[in-house]
């Protein structure tokens, strides 16, 4: 207690010493005598800006973000400008700011300028002389940073308070790495510290080490043969963590003091604990869950089943790709039994509606990892190499009673089952059967139309217990110019999987040489989509 006292104690002190250095601070705003244009609007010879010495109280924003800004664009100039001065060495904070805010004209700018610098600084490349640093400079702070004696979130209030704007650092709980939904914070792991800056007429959240925390994930790191996407790499950035909603910032993060919430109506630590472990993806993708009362961990039925719904704007519908996993908690293991745990559940779209139908195999508690991708015009997916996900929630499950389990489904390709991915990916329209699930008393004619020249198809028939090779000859498939068919016959009543494949073949590949056509051959399937089938013969 006396420790936490101190520490306190520090920071108030130290916050003193910063506020009374900017009473009646004035900033003068020479660089306006070209009538520089910011975002199409003429900006004035100079401005001044007169910082009280004491911040305004937390309260809820009176806008949200989308109001401020709906698109990153917006801030190009100035992120290039960031990057640029955090290619050079500033001396002293005063140098480092007047650089840096030399032509913001808002402090929405000013706070923006500030949040891409420290995004973009790269530790990992700096080095620093250990003697002839002075701690209380930019270089001095980054040092400390870097060895773990300061923070960013110090750097950031700094920064602002050189600036003329008001910062707070705020300690708390965070949903940050290692931790599994619905876990309690009960101790002093997942501790955090964030940021709020006053711009705009209000309180808003910035987490610059979550702006950049991608930099420093080891599976997103340039190969040594890809040494050339180091720069660009560290210029990437997570807007969601500058000016975050504070609906959305409570998500991930719970403060100390309930007032840095800034909620009408702040939450108490266990309801935090029972929120969805969401992703700034999820935020990003405008996602929300069906049930608004959607808890961290679900509980299954009798036969271990549960169903999570999660809703994406109309306009994703055609755009928006999700994959999913399935494991045991505190394990990275995803089979049980020599089987995938990924054949425990069934991933359909239904109108905007992203269903998750799992049924566990045995009593326990699991993880459900959510991923997803924005498809990208223009991009050939007809490549054969996976698409790459990341991660928008995870759920848990919790089986506490099984009375009976089910049967894992057809060890199919992984991911979603029904047409729409086809028609995402590759332009197939389905003629025939819109729905994943197939229910029938015989024989099934699937129909597609090609809105591009698709002319090479191949499928597999799976069914637990039986012989892939056996199963194919219960396969037809019919090609003309505009429309493929698959007539599908089947030797017995079951639960039935339909994996069908694609691959692109040039028209031009007459013309080439033997050499090439081999390699053309080579080319590797994609994966089209997949269609579950229970058969009832009459």
């Amino acid at each position: 207690m006396l420790a936490m006292i101190s520490e306190r104690r520090a920071e108030l002190e130290q916050q003193a010493r910063e506020l009374h250095g900017m009473k009646h601070l004035t900033v003068k705003d020479s660089r306006y005598s070209n009538l520089l244009q910011t975002k199409g609007r003429p900006m004035s010879q100079t401005r001044d800006v007169t910082v009280s010495s004491a911040p305004p109280p937390p309260s809820p924003p009176v806008n949200r973000k989308v109001d401020l800004y709906d698109d990153p664009s917006v801030f190009d100039v100035i992120d290039r400008e960031a990057i640029e001065v955090a290619s050079e060495d500033q001396s002293t904070f005063t140098e480092l700011v007047r650089q840096l805010t030399r032509n913001c004209v808002t402090d929405v700018e000013k706070a923006r300028v500030i949040f891409r610098w420290i995004t973009v600084t790269n530790l990992n490349t700096m080095e620093f002389n250990e003697t002839h640093v002075d701690a209380d400079t930019p270089m001095g702070l980054l040092r400390g940073i870097k060895v773990g004696t300061e923070s960013y979130h110090v750097l950031f209030r700094r920064l602002c308070s050189y600036a003329g704007l008001h910062g707070m650092v705020i300690k708390g709980f965070s949903k940050s790495a290692g931790y599994l939904p619905g876990k309690k914070f009960d101790d002093k792991r997942f501790r955090n510290t964030w940021n709020a800056v006053y711009v705009a007429g209000s309180w808003r959240f910035v987490q610059c080490n979550w702006g950049a925390r991608h930099l420093v994930n080891a599976k997103d790191a340039p190969r040594p043969s890809e040494q050339s996407q180091v720069d660009n790499l560290r210029y990437e950035y997570d807007d969601h963590y500058f000016l975050t909603d504070p609906d959305q910032f409570i998500y991930e993060f719970f403060p100390c003091q309930p007032e840095w919430q800034l909620l009408r109506h702040p939450l108490a630590l266990q309801q935090f604990e029972n929120l969805p472990f969401v992703r700034s993806l999820f935020f990003k993708y405008g996602l929300r869950f069906a049930d608004e009362r959607q808890s961290a961990v679900m509980v299954t039925d009798a036969i271990g089943a549960v169903t999570a719904r999660v809703l994406m704007p109309r306009a994703l519908v055609e755009n928006l790709v999700f994959h999913y996993n399935l494991r045991l908690e505190g394990s990275d293991a995803d089979v049980m039994d020599g089987v995938s745990m990924r054949r425990y559940v069934m991933q359909t779209i239904v109108g905007n509606s992203v269903v998750f139908k799992v049924h566990t195999a045995l009593k326990g508690r699991y993880i459900l990892d959510v991923f997803a991708n924005l498809i990208t015009a223009g991009h050939n997916y007809l490549t054969g190499k996976p698409m790459r996900f990341k991660s928008v929630c995870k759920l848990g499950i919790a089986c506490t009673h099984l009375e009976r389990s089910m049967v894992p489904l057809p060890d199919c390709a992984t991911g979603e089952w029904g047409p729409l991915k086809a028609y995402k990916l590759f332009g197939l329209i389905p003629r025939s059967h819109e729905n994943a699930v197939i229910n029938t008393g015989g024989d099934v004619r699937l129909s597609f139309v090609m809105r591009r020249p698709l002319r090479n198809f191949q499928t597999a028939l799976r069914q637990n217990g039986a012989d892939e090779k056996v199963l194919s000859r219960y396969v037809k498939k019919v090609l003309t110019d505009e429309t493929v068919t698959f007539d599908i016959r089947f030797p017995s009543d079951g639960q039935y999987g339909l994996d069908i494949y694609t691959r692109e073949v040039a028209a031009a590949a007459a013309d080439v040489g033997a050499d090439d056509r081999g390699k053309q051959q080579k080319q590797l399937l994609t994966h089209c989509c997949k269609y579950l089938i229970n058969v009832r013969q009459r």
